[in-house]
């Protein structure tokens, strides 16, 4: 197996974690919610209900896949490379050809032919769609719980909104109780008589016990208020950290599939390449015959000219698509390599200093 499979089965453990952690925390929020409604406190549910590990190890996961990436355009730029070769002769087979011309394209032909880069190239193809459908699967879960929390924290800042206007009715009432209350109080001081005194206290007490409920129940309205809000808080929280979360999805997809869209083009120009180059050996070998020694000859090498400009009339006409195709995936991927450098920039660097282990950069 090698180093990318093992990293790529490294990242589909990592990913499955993150998507448990993630599961966890949001059920501790709906529990929270649930108990809320129910009237319980919250305050121990909201408190555990922590981030750090979940941002730690989604970081990490993250982190483990930029660098797949990285490692998937190491490897393409490899194939580049490989693919020039496979064009020229080496070194051996032109010095062969200076004594036999023919020797030295059938060798040429059987390393081309032994060559495995096309298989490579799928691979690395596969790897590409493997390692985005990860990513599409991990942003998928996020948006379901990105739903999810949105839809209680509608749900809750209407709660809070109706018990702030509850409260503030409250407050009214008791404002509007305290000058009645002062008023009582002020007559109850000079009067002298024992039955006006009697009802003075009477109205006041009834004053006092309507001033201490509604003083009872701001305490419980403010509570109330106290809990929403501390849930809210938590909530947004965790929903500004899905977002941000998805973000970091969205760079690695937008980078691995404009990368494979490459990677597609430099398959599709190597296969006509190897055709290409096949074609001319095909020529070349008619062409040694001798036009002059075979009627038959010449019949199939006016065919095969015949095929030959159709074929490069056919090739010409489709160039312009091709070449047009080809820069489009190249703008794009340099746009998605810029938008991925800036996400991961600390990764970047370590990958292209080969600073991995190092305690600084």
């Amino acid at each position: 197996m090698s180093n990318l499979d093992v990293q790529i089965e490294q990242s589909k453990k990592e990913v499955a974690e993150a998507q448990s952690k993630i599961a966890a925390l949001s059920s501790q929020i709906d529990a929270a919610r649930t108990k809320m409604a129910q009237g319980t406190d919250i305050t121990l549910d909201i408190d555990n209900a922590s981030l750090d590990d979940v941002h730690a190890h989604s970081d990490k996961m993250s982190a483990n896949i930029a660098e797949l990436i990285l490692g998937l355009d190491d490897v393409t730029a490899g194939f580049s490379k490989d693919f020039d070769a496979m064009r020229s002769k080496t070194g051996w087979e032109k010095f062969v050809g200076i004594f036999s011309k023919k020797r030295s394209e059938m060798m040429r032909q059987e390393r081309v032919r032994m060559a495995s880069i096309e298989d490579k190239l799928q691979d690395l193809i596969g790897k590409s769609n493997v390692i985005s459908k990860m990513l599409t699967d991990q942003l998928n879960e996020l948006d379901v719980h990105k739903q999810q929390v949105e839809a209680n924290l509608t749900k809750t800042l209407t709660e809070r909104e109706a018990a702030v206007t509850k409260l503030e009715s409250i407050k009214a009432e008791l404002l509007a109780l305290d000058p009645k209350v002062i008023e009582l109080e002020g007559k109850l001081a000079v009067e002298t008589k024992p039955k006006a005194r009697a009802t003075l206290e009477a109205e006041l007490a009834a004053l006092n016990s309507k001033y201490n409920e509604l003083a009872q129940e701001e305490q419980v309205r403010l509570a109330e208020s106290q809990t929403l809000e501390r849930y809210i808080e938590k909530g947004k929280t965790w929903l500004d950290s899905l977002q941000n979360q998805s973000a970091t999805q969205m760079v690695l997809i937008n980078k691995l599939q404009t990368d494979t869209k490459q990677r597609v083009v430099l398959y599709d120009a190597l296969s006509k390449s190897l055709k290409t180059a096949q074609q001319q050996d095909v020529a070349h070998q008619i062409n040694e015959i001798g036009v002059a020694t075979d009627k038959e000859a010449q019949v199939a090498m006016a065919a095969i000219g015949a095929a030959t400009n159709n074929r490069m009339a056919d090739m010409m006409e489709a160039h312009e698509d091709h070449i047009v195709f080809a820069r489009k995936v190249v703008e794009e991927k340099v746009k998605a390599d810029e938008r991925f450098a800036r996400r991961f920039e600390k990764i970047v660097e370590m990958h292209d200093k080969n600073a991995y282990g190092a305690d600084t950069l």
